[in-house]
């Protein structure tokens, strides 16, 4: 099986049970592969399985959300597809955030920077929409992070729930509502 193959069971697995929750045995179980031969792929072991997981979800975070917040169309045509993005991201609320799994726990420290960085990307992607829409820097700023908490808190509170209807409450109003 290719490495690549087994990014997104990685990213399954660790965004379901954090970084503290998933075991070697439960990837060798998602993968059909033996502990040696996932030692083989990632020498340094679910580390390095978690970094090529942020890797690959990072990747496809530029792909689809940032992408879309930077293309040339209307602000509000653009906060819309970042939604539509995340909402298929996270399934519709179902799913949670696999850089929410890495703040707590022993992945906190091992991750930190890494989080805080993808963390603010999205914050800055999102205040400069709002900046060309108008806003001054540091309203767009706040309400950026504000969108972040609501997607955020949203998703727990989803999780918590077991209901995905805040998550969906907050992407239809999240994109008229920044500006």
């Amino acid at each position: 099986m290719p490495k690549e193959s087994l990014l997104p069971i990685l990213f399954h697995l660790f965004r379901q049970y954090g970084y503290d929750g998933v075991s070697l045995s439960k990837i060798s179980e998602a993968t059909n592969l033996g502990k040696a031969s996932l030692y083989h792929h990632f020498p340094g072991g679910k580390t390095e399985m978690m970094s090529a997981t942020l890797t690959y979800s990072q990747q496809w975070f530029e792909e689809n959300v940032l992408q879309a917040l930077t293309k040339d169309a209307p602000p509000l045509d653009r906060l819309q597809q970042m939604c539509d993005r995340l909402n298929e991201l996270y399934g519709a609320g179902e799913q949670p955030c696999l850089l929410a799994t890495l703040t707590v726990g022993s992945a906190h420290s091992a991750f930190r920077e890494t989080v805080k960085g993808r963390l603010e990307r999205f914050v800055g992607a999102i205040a400069h929409v709002l900046q060309q829409s108008g806003l001054p820097p540091t309203l767009a700023q706040q309400r950026a992070e504000d969108a972040v908490i609501a997607l955020q808190g949203s998703l727990i509170l989803s999780r918590g729930l077991d209901s995905p209807a805040p998550f969906k409450r907050v992407i239809a109003q999240l994109p008229q509502g920044l500006l």
